[in-house]
């Protein structure tokens, strides 16, 4: 098995692209990129901690690739918005893409640079790429949203799914 971790605004959203994937082991919602030890929800969701809110996919690369999950990642994600994603603003909801080896980065750079050589947005793509660090995985409640609270999921999820019906 193997890791990728994804930062693309509200964890709650990007759970499902992945969860139900061939090779996908588990999809947990958590936080990484900061300086705070054990953080929480709320110290996350202040912008103090430098974590975003980010999942963190276990996966067969035997069944479905690197590349693949950093393809379905683009789509579900403003790569042209750093400073939030849709409903969700600030440093906490940034999209980073964080690589655990050269393989892992490689591969999402040039996935960046060839997304911005599409034509598919006029603005420059802006999503960091970044070495992995400690993950935290969030609160329980946190964990399946998607799943045991479908009605403010889709609430949650409606600007991002107009973007994505527009943009893919």
């Amino acid at each position: 098995m193997e890791r990728a971790i994804f930062a693309g605004g509200c964890f709650w959203c990007m759970v499902k692209p992945f969860d139900s994937l061939p090779g996908i082991e588990s999809v947990i919602s958590g936080y990484t990129g900061g300086s705070t030890e054990n953080p929480t929800y709320l110290e996350v969701k202040s912008g103090k901690t430098g974590h975003t809110e980010a999942v963190e996919i276990i996966f067969d690369p035997t069944l479905i690739s690197y590349r693949e999950l950093v393809e379905i990642y683009w789509q579900q994600t403003d790569p042209t918005d750093a400073f939030g994603q849709f409903e969700d603003r600030g440093s906490s909801y940034r999209p980073v893409i964080y690589y655990f080896d050269e393989l892992q980065k490689k591969i999402a750079e040039k996935s960046r640079a060839d997304l911005q050589t599409s034509g598919r947005f006029d603005q420059p793509i802006v999503t960091q790429i970044e070495p992995a660090s400690v993950f935290y995985p969030a609160e329980t409640e946190h964990q399946e949203y998607y799943q045991r609270n479908p009605e403010n999921y889709q609430k949650n999820a409606e600007r991002r799914k107009k973007f994505i019906a527009e943009f893919w």
